[in-house]
């Protein structure tokens, strides 16, 4: 008896699939460096925003009272007597980013000058973020101050 062989199949063959399974792994792999990097840039970016936010709530304190505020508590609201000027301060995303940054350096510090006439807010980034450097940075009434 003669067994009878089909020729013309087709398929895959093993060598095809583990081709095709190397370039789905490495695809995948570049995918999650991009979103990491992204991730990075989105927690930088808010750093940014929040301490821009907090100044502006800091400006119209200092405009009704004539002083900034001699402390801040961040996660808690920024207010006078009557008036809210801010419902929760921002606390800094986690987890850190870059070199520069720490998780001692990795939050938001509130310093006022002895008048009350200025402030000083220190803040990390892991990179640099539009015109603002990676590092500590400093905002204060003037603006972001970026070290040189």
């Amino acid at each position: 008896m003669k067994k009878l062989i089909k020729k013309d199949q087709s398929g895959f063959t093993l060598i095809e699939l583990l081709v095709v399974i190397a370039i789905i792994g490495l695809l995948s792999t570049l995918s999650v460096l991009a979103l990491n990097s992204a991730r990075a840039r989105s927690r930088d970016a808010k750093r940014v925003a929040d301490i821009k936010q907090v100044q502006t709530a800091l400006e119209m304190y200092f405009n009704d009272n004539n002083t900034y505020p001699s402390s801040l508590t961040f996660g808690s609201p920024l207010a006078s007597s009557s008036v809210t000027y801010m419902a929760q301060l921002p606390n800094a995303p986690v987890p850190f980013d870059g070199s520069g940054c720490t998780a001692v350096t990795n939050s938001y510090a509130y310093s006022q000058s002895t008048s009350g006439a200025s402030y000083s807010l220190t803040y990390c980034l892991g990179s640099n973020t539009g015109d603002v450097t990676a590092g500590l940075n400093t905002a204060t009434p003037a603006g972001i101050q970026s070290p040189k």
